[in-house]
């Protein structure tokens, strides 16, 4: 079946909610999300309505937003922007949906979303480390991180460790050829990370509140600055000639007063997230959080699969820095698209130049004051504004031959006889102002 006609069949999605959704819910109102440890009822089903299908929302924890087909596949662990996961959601839901006899809640055949690894900590019992392997420099070198970045960002290789888990269970884990280990090591923790495990990222130590890698190593001032889902993708960046940070994941909470205090230091801030669905549904979600701060998004040109989806598959798949500059380049034409072709206007065509304003006061040939701009005239009390607009005044008023004395300045005759005007004011804090207009009249 297609997508469509699924939907067609499901009233718009509500149908595939309905029966997998564990708990009963009302359209529009907040709801625990059965499918992890939920304290605050912020996830919802609401109805799209520019699509007109259903689509569930959940504030704390950005796997759970989407369609329908996004729910099943972050339930059954799918990547619905892979071809082949697609076609096994769409499975998935004619099997359970659409040739199931009940449209009732099935909580027993619905496994709970494990918590994620990144959400994992255990103390540190002991933990051996050793020098890097050529197999493990060659795996950096994919993307361009060498020996020098990995010691810059306080990277090494583990050997072995062992580690006490929230539930008190001890355990050992080692470092092998086909699953080595990493540690990004920090004062009070390490965050290990194991790039071909199943469990790929766990906390050693005291895992902080507000986990950033990469801002220790960020200039005091810079024109681009990327966030990005992962500290690989941060060296990654480096090393190729940017400024990354990030954060514990994509889904992470992003503090508002860190992206504050960079604002001030750097141009633009830059979401560069994974460009598969989740990755998407991040992006989207800590822009909206993050907009009085103008964070823009950037999406790289990938599949989405799970080969290529981030900055580090970018340059691992042979782009250049020079093209991750062409992409920004392009965002912010198309985002500043306006303002460009209202700034088109003020640029100086030399085949057709503006024409010369008409100089009405002048001081030993040079133009003070020109048809159509405004001329100040500024000084401390006592200064002698007023004679001096006076002057001018006098000059304005000149006939046709008359010799004024305007202290020093050629004013242009007013042989149209157009109204002069001249008024001062004396605001509190800026002193007198004195101020003259020529009326376009006579």
């Amino acid at each position: 079946m297609t997508k469509n006609e699924i939907l067609g069949k499901t009233q718009g999605g509500l149908t595939v909610f309905k029966h997998f959704l564990p708990v009963q819910f009302k359209i529009g109102k907040s709801f625990l999300n059965p499918f992890y440890q939920d304290t605050k009822a912020s996830c919802n089903i609401y109805l799209d309505k520019k699509s007109g299908i259903y689509k569930i929302k959940d504030f704390g924890d950005n796997r759970f937003n989407g369609d329908c087909f996004s729910f099943v596949a972050a339930l059954n662990n799918l990547n619905i922007a892979d071809r082949d996961d697609f076609k096994k959601v769409i499975s998935i839901i004619e099997q359970e949906v659409l040739l199931n006899s009940t449209s009732e809640p099935m909580p027993n055949r619905i496994p709970i979303i494990k918590e994620t690894p990144e959400n994992t900590s255990s103390s540190i019992e002991q933990i051996t480390f050793k020098d890097l392997s050529q197999a493990e420099l060659s795996f950096w070198q994919k993307y361009n991180i060498t020996q020098t970045v990995l010691e810059t960002f306080n990277v090494h290789s583990i050997q072995s460790f062992t580690a006490t888990n929230k539930n008190g269970k001890q355990y050992t884990i080692q470092s092998t050829e086909a699953e080595p280990i990493f540690g990004y090591k920090h004062k009070h923790f390490i965050k290990a990370y194991r790039p071909n495990s199943e469990l790929r990222f766990l906390f050693l130590g005291e895992k902080p509140d507000n986990y950033v890698f990469g801002l220790d190593h960020l200039p005091p001032r810079g024109d681009v600055l990327f966030i990005t889902g992962g500290e690989k993708d941060v060296m990654t960046l480096n090393a190729h000639g940017f400024f990354a940070i990030c954060f514990n994941s994509e889904n992470a909470t992003i503090p508002p007063e860190v992206v504050r205090k960079l604002s001030y230091r750097f141009r633009h801030i830059v979401l560069l997230y994974d460009v598969d669905q989740a990755g998407l549904d991040a992006a989207t979600y800590h822009q909206q959080k993050l907009k009085d701060f103008d964070i823009k998004v950037m999406l790289l040109p990938l599949s989405g699969k799970k080969s290529e989806k981030d900055i580090s598959d970018f340059f691992r798949l042979g782009h250049t820095a020079e093209e991750l500059k062409i992409l920004f380049n392009q965002l912010l034409e198309n985002l500043y698209a306006q303002t460009f072709a209202m700034l088109k206007s003020c640029e100086i065509d030399f085949k057709r130049p503006p024409k010369i304003p008409k100089p009405l006061v002048t001081i030993a040939g040079v133009t003070i004051g020109s048809q159509g701009n405004l001329l100040g005239i500024t000084g401390n009390e006592g200064s002698g504004k007023s004679n001096f607009l006076g002057g001018m005044i006098a000059g304005a008023l000149a006939q046709a031959g008359q010799k004024v004395d305007s202290l020093g300045t050629q004013v242009l005759p007013n042989l149209s006889g157009k109204s002069v005007y001249s008024c001062e004011t004396e605001p509190p804090i800026v002193g007198k102002v004195s101020h003259l207009w020529i009326s376009e009249k006579r």
